[in-house]
This record gives C-alpha cells, sequence and structure tokens, in this order.
C-alpha cells in the first residue's frame, strides 16, 4: 500500500477501546485443565476440562481436585515451555482457527467485536488467567491477523493505523514506515497480560495489591494497568473527547468482579469514561449480556 494512502477520517473518530478475555471469547481453544474428578466410590481418576467447563465447576472442590493438589500441574497446558520453544499455546491458537475456517466450530460472542477491533486500528488488552509471556499472546493475535483477516481486511486496518500516524504523529513518520514497521508499532502499543504468569504475579505483588493470588484480583490489577497506559496515549494527542472502554469475559465470576471493580473504582477514577462489560458465557448470545453501563456512549455498536 502507498504511503500516502490513510485513512483521513481518523481525526474525527470516536475514541473506543476494549479488553478482550481470550478462551471462547476470542477463540474456542483446545487447551485443558488437568483434574482428577471423584468417582462414587470415592476413587479419584484424571479428568480433563475444557476452559468452558472449569469456569462451571471450579469452585467445586468436594468432586474436583488439581493432580496432588497442583494448580501447576492442573495447567500445565496454560503455561510456556522453559526452553524457547513454540509454546502450546500458538498450536491451540492454529487449530482452533483452523476448525472455524473449515466451518467446523461457531465463532465465540467476541470473534467478530475483536476482527473489528483490529480492523480499525484501535487499542485493547488482551487480559487472560493464562500463565503465558505478553510476548506469546501478541504471537496469537499475530496469527488471528494473518489468518482469520481477509487481504482487503488488512489493507483496511493498515490505512486506518496509517491515519492514526498522520494523524497523531505526522506525516512524516508514516511516510518512512513500511507496512510491516506500521503493524509492528500498532501491536507494540496494545497490552497483554496473563494473569498467572510469574513476571505478572511478581509486578503485582511489588504494587502490594491486597490479595494477590486471587485471579479476579489480578485480572482487575491488568485492567488498570491498561487504563492508565491507555490515558496517557490520549492525553498525549489532546483530544477531548469522550472516552469509551468495553470488556468482555466468558466467566460469570470474573465479570461479577470486574462490574464490581468498575462501580467502586474506575467509575469514580475515571468519571468521563463509558464502560460496559459483556457477559459471553452464554455462546448463543452474540456479543454477551450487558451488565454494566457507565457514562454516555453506546458501546459495541
Amino acid at each position: 500500500m502507498p504511503v500516502d494512502s490513510w485513512n483521513p477520517d481518523i481525526a474525527k473518530r470516536d475514541l473506543k477501546y476494549y479488553i478482550f478475555d481470550w478462551d471462547d471469547n476470542i477463540l474456542h481453544m483446545p487447551t485443558y485443565i488437568h483434574l482428577e474428578r471423584r468417582l462414587g466410590n470415592g476413587e479419584w481418576v484424571p479428568h480433563l476440562v475444557s476452559t468452558a467447563l472449569f469456569s462451571v465447576i471450579r469452585k467445586d472442590t468436594v468432586n474436583y481436585r488439581p493432580p496432588q493438589g497442583d494448580w501447576e500441574k492442573a495447567f500445565v497446558e496454560f503455561r510456556d515451555p522453559a526452553s524457547r520453544t513454540e509454546p502450546k499455546f500458538l498450536a491451540d491458537a492454529r487449530q482452533a482457527i483452523d476448525r472455524l475456517l473449515a466451518g467446523d466450530d461457531k465463532a465465540p460472542p467476541s470473534f467478530q467485536t475483536f476482527r473489528k477491533t483490529l480492523r480499525e486500528g484501535r487499542i485493547f488488552a488482551i487480559v487472560t488467567a493464562r500463565g503465558h509471556r505478553p510476548e506469546t499472546l501478541r504471537r496469537g493475535v499475530e496469527l488471528f491477523i494473518d489468518r482469520i483477516l481477509t487481504d482487503s481486511e488488512k489493507a483496511e486496518m493498515i490505512w486506518n493505523l496509517r491515519g492514526y500516524l498522520v494523524c497523531y504523529d505526522g506525516a512524516a513518520k508514516n511516510a518512512s514506515m513500511t507496512d510491516a514497521e506500521v503493524l509492528d508499532n500498532y501491536l507494540s502499543m496494545n497490552r497483554y497480560h496473563a494473569v498467572t504468569n510469574p513476571d505478572f504475579i511478581a509486578a503485582v505483588k511489588a504494587a502490594s495489591v491486597p490479595d494477590p493470588e486471587n485471579s479476579e484480583t489480578r485480572k482487575q490489577f491488568a485492567i488498570m494497568d491498561f487504563l492508565d497506559w491507555l490515558f496517557k496515549m490520549v492525553e498525549s494527542t489532546g483530544s477531548r473527547r469522550p472516552v469509551s472502554v468495553g470488556f468482555s469475559d466468558d466467566d460469570p465470576g470474573n465479570v461479577a468482579a470486574v462490574a464490581d471493580f468498575i462501580r467502586h473504582s474506575l467509575a469514580e477514577r475515571f468519571p468521563s469514561v463509558k464502560f460496559v462489560v459483556y457477559d459471553t458465557s452464554d455462546p448463543d448470545v452474540e456479543k454477551g449480556h450487558k451488565l454494566v453501563v457507565s457514562g454516555q456512549l453506546p458501546l459495541f455498536a
């Protein structure tokens, strides 16, 4: 695409940003939690559980437990290998995309919203209970762009991203960057938080956050990190237009925790922002159930 081809309407665009959970929200990943299940006779046997089922039974400690009482053993598929070999996350993402493209799977509730987010070049965060490194999640997003977006959608994305460069960084910077550099710059501006990653947990503890071992608390920390990062960028542009932020998750427990976090913390700290939370636990409801609205603008249109 010629560097002089860019979206001239970017300066008038509304300021919408997004926070996405990954599993069963963007893609149905074939990743399993390794548990033990209690039989009627009291015997415990190995039992593989999908992420969707785990969100339902995770508090049932009577009938389900991690192997040898070790949750790290239960979530071994949700971690990166110690070596720099390819993480299972990427292999699972490929398989999930292959099934989707072959028509063997239905797109999760936030699939199309994420696709549109990328196409429009909007800033986003991935916040997941997985334990991967940020670069692993970013590579998953790159895979999504490469395999899901059509050539015309990729061209539209670059057209929009170059519009942002001209609008906020100047035509000279836009002219000096290749399409690959434009995409790399965009992906570097987003946030990729796997809240059970050891480095992320260490950051939460270093911030003296209460109950840092709680996954929902760590997701709240990830959301606040994204918002702080986001508003530094928005303020640097000098824009005074209203801002809206959407959050989607398929785990009702996480949804409830984030909704409460918005009511008691975020709405007070960011009173001019519209927050919308979507519960995507029901795959038959497109875009999920809207649970919380704060502010003035519609979101996920």
